[in-house]
Order: structure tokens, then sequence, then C-alpha cells
């Protein structure tokens, strides 16, 4: 793609001036593949980030751009050769940003189809173990296939329950300190298993030593699930006091300037929004009061920053019920599941066409803009729940209260993931919390970006 983008800006050039020849466009693919291989993108990934390739992309193409411009600026007294190195840049990063992105697709399908993946052998069979588990069956685009668990002393569930086999090898004799003995190499011949998780066990710190060191003696890759692991955050330092490695976690601060700055940012950002698109809300508030009548906007208690209540807006979508539709609702609304979110039509559909179209391509939702000029609200953040959801899930839904810490959004880190209309709540909170103490400007951008298709893909879907 590099010598492709390199013809392309040399056959395009409106100028001869603007031609770079041919050595100095040699040295640039060769810097740009070294700050390539430099900045991990070649490096296998449990899961591929487009957005996150693109940016180390275009960084990469940069910086060899400005190496270029300085040296021969310094060496050839070029002048020229500053425009040079900006179309050698943006052809670059194009063409190579495009390829990615086709690479990406692919990959993406190979993983699902389960034709590429590493195989995968789980050490420790106990809760976080499982939760492993089943998180790669869900979501087999990670690239780990889990295969089995090996643990000596399984947490005892019904062989039903077990998301994949359970294989034991007790210790060879009295004194073997190695972890599970001669087993490990067994099973990893058996399942022909390329890469090994640890997860939690009861083992010594030296039989775990051990594990490692045998495992790579079989040109088998490893990986550990870190003590702690939800407070792990993706900021992190690694540092060495003597030969000890220390990492030291910086999640991000809820009641920090980062997030003053970002919900004064959403104000201005949400005045501008509705000025651009108010020709679409009139539009849609016509077609709601032609179907509906008054009012336009449904108003409903949810529950955002700090536990307080505030009404969320959206477009009106259905019909007032009947009293036998409104004790079917009701029903349901009672009998629903502990652990699934709310979403979609409860009880009897009462939507109108204008409504089902509303709601399908989201615009219903556009009015919680409003919110978000308000200060109800933030662009970027958890979904807002009821008042009697909220109670529910406080005491069902580990940490499902710290998703309060921030102001609700109205797109969120859970829904560009899939986690729309009835799906688990305890995957929503588990993703919320990630964002919140993980979030960054470059986060909040990824999630507006990643929006608009999750929106396409949702497209006709029930949701909340």
């Amino acid at each position: 793609m590099l010598a492709l983008a390199a013809v392309a800006s040399v056959v395009s050039a409106p100028a001869a001036s603007l031609r770079t020849d041919a050595f100095s466009l040699a040295v640039f693919s060769v810097l740009v593949l070294s700050f390539l291989i430099y900045l991990g993108l070649y490096r296998f990934s449990f899961a591929t980030h487009f957005l996150e390739d693109a940016r180390t992309i275009i960084a990469a193409t940069a910086i060899a751009a400005m190496c270029m411009t300085f040296g021969r600026v310094l060496i050839f007294d070029n002048p020229d050769a500053a425009a040079q190195a900006v179309r050698a840049w943006l052809f670059a990063s194009t063409y190579v940003i495009a390829a990615r992105g086709g690479r990406h697709i692919v990959e993406m399908r190979r993983r699902r189809e389960g034709i590429i993946g590493q195989r995968t052998l789980i050490i420790g069979a106990g809760s976080v173990g499982r939760l492993f588990a089943e998180r790669l069956l869900q979501r087999p685009e990670f690239g780990l296939r889990p295969m089995a668990f090996l643990d000596d002393d399984p947490l005892e569930f019904s062989e039903a329950e077990a998301p994949i086999p359970v294989l034991s090898s007790r210790p060879t004799g009295v004194g073997d300190t190695r972890l599970f003995g001669p087993g490990l190499e067994a099973a990893l011949e058996e399942l022909r298993a390329s890469h090994v998780v640890v997860s939690f066990s009861t083992s010594s710190h030296l039989a775990e030593l051990d594990l490692l060191r045998r495992c790579q003696a079989q040109g088998v890759t490893v990986s550990v699930l870190p003590r702690l692991f939800e407070g792990v955050t993706d900021d992190l330092e690694l540092e060495r006091i003597g030969g000890i490695p220390i990492v030291s976690v910086r999640p991000s601060d809820p009641h920090g300037w980062q997030y003053a700055l970002k919900y004064g940012s959403d104000r201005v950002i949400a005045a501008v929004a509705i000025l651009l698109i108010s020709p679409l809300l009139a539009l849609a508030a016509l077609a709601t009061l032609t179907t509906l009548g008054r009012p336009v906007l449904f108003r409903q208690a949810r529950v955002g920053l700090d536990g307080r209540e505030f009404n969320v807006l959206k477009f009106r979508t259905m019909r007032e019920p009947d009293p036998e539709e409104q004790a079917s609702t009701s029903e349901v609304i009672v009998t629903r599941e502990r652990d699934v979110a709310p979403g979609g039509v409860e009880g009897v559909d009462r939507r109108t066409r204008t409504g089902t179209f509303l709601r399908r391509s989201s615009i219903d939702e556009l009015p919680q803009l409003f919110n978000v000029l308000r200060g109800d609200m933030s662009l970027v953040g958890p979904r807002p729940e009821r008042p009697s959801y909220v109670r529910l899930f406080d005491e069902s839904v580990y940490r499902y209260a710290d998703r309060h810490r921030v102001k609700s959004g109205i797109t969120g880190w859970s829904q560009v993931q899939g986690l729309r209309g009835n799906t688990s709540i305890a995957d929503r909170v588990e993703w919320d919390n990630y964002y919140i103490e993980n979030r960054s400007p470059w986060l909040d951008f990824k999630i507006i970006l990643m929006t608009v298709p999750a929106m396409l893909r949702d497209f006709g879907k029930p949701r909340s």
C-alpha cells in the first residue's frame, strides 16, 4: 500500500515541484514501516480496534513525513520538501488505513466463523476463569478459542454449567512442586493449544512461575488475569523496584477538571447540534403532532449523576394505552428478569407507523440534546434508567450504583458494543464502568464515531 501511495502521489502531482524522487519515497516508506513496528501495529491483539489502528497509522506517517522534511531541508536545502512530505503523508495514511480497514473486516469475519483464532487452555476453573471463558465464547472476535480448563480443584458446578470441559491432573509424587505435574504438557499437546491463560488459583508463587516457564519452553504464549482486575485501567505504568515490577493504576477521576471540561464542551456541542439539525427536529415534531397530537414530547423520570432524578425527553412514539393494555404492560414490567435490562416494546405494541420509524432510526432520542444543554445529561455516558429499575438493579447487579458517578449519556460505550434493548444488565454495567474509569477525549470521540454504524446495525431491532 505504501508503494501504491507513492506512485499515486507522484502521478497525481499538479506540478513538477511537488513530485518526490523515488529514493526519498523509498526512505519514507522504510521510516513508516519502522515506526509502525515500534508502535506495535503488527503485534497480535485480542481485540482489533480499527480506530486505534488508524490513529497509529496517522501518527507514524506524520512522524516519518516530519523526519523526511527536516532531513531534506537540512541536507539538500529543498524549498518544496514540506509540500512534498505533506503529499506523501496524506497518500500513505489514506492508503494504509483503507487496507487496514479491509483487513479488519476480513479478520473479524474469519474469527467469528472460527476459521482463525488461538486454541486456548485456561488454568483455573474458578468463578473468574468461568467468566473469562464465557466472555471468549460470546465474543469470538477476540481471537482466543477456549478449549478446556485445567484445574485439580475446580469450583463445584454441574457438567452442564461448565462452558468448556474441565481437565484434571494430580502431581506425580510427594515433593513435586510443579503445578499439574506432567499433565500440563499432555493437555497442551492433546488440545493443540497455542495460548494459555492463567486465572486465579491457590497454588504457590514458585509453582505458577514454573508453569509460566514450562509453557514458554513449549512455545506457548501466556496471559495472566490480574487480581483486582475490576480496578485495572488502561492507564498503567510499569516500574521496577530492583527486580520486582510494580504496576501503578491511574483511573479517570469523575470529579476532576477533565470531567468539568467535558460537561462544559458537551453543552456547547449540543447547542450547535440543535441549530444544525433544527429542520429535522421540526419535521419529527410535526409528524408526531399529526399522528399523536399533543404533547409532542414524552417525559420520563430517569436517574443520573449521583442518583439524582431528571426528566428525559423523547419524541412520542406510542398512543395512550387502554385500561386492559395498561394492565398487560404492568404485568410485563413486574415479571421482567432481574438480570436483563428493560428495552423495546413492553406489553401491547402501541407504536404508530411514524413512531416505529422514529424509534428504529433513533430520531426520537434527539430531544435529549436539550437535556445535555440543561446539564442533566452528557453526550457520552451510561444510559439512564428508570428509578424503579435502578432500585431493583442496585440490589441484584454487582457495581450497578457505580454507573452514577458521571452524568448519563445519549450514547455510551456499552451501546456501541451492541448492548441495547433486552440485553444483560451485568454486561452493560461492566462496559459502563470501564468507560468511567478510562474516559478520555479520544474514547468519547471513538464512541461518537462508532454510534452511527451501531445504529445502522441495530436498525429495525427493538431498543430502549
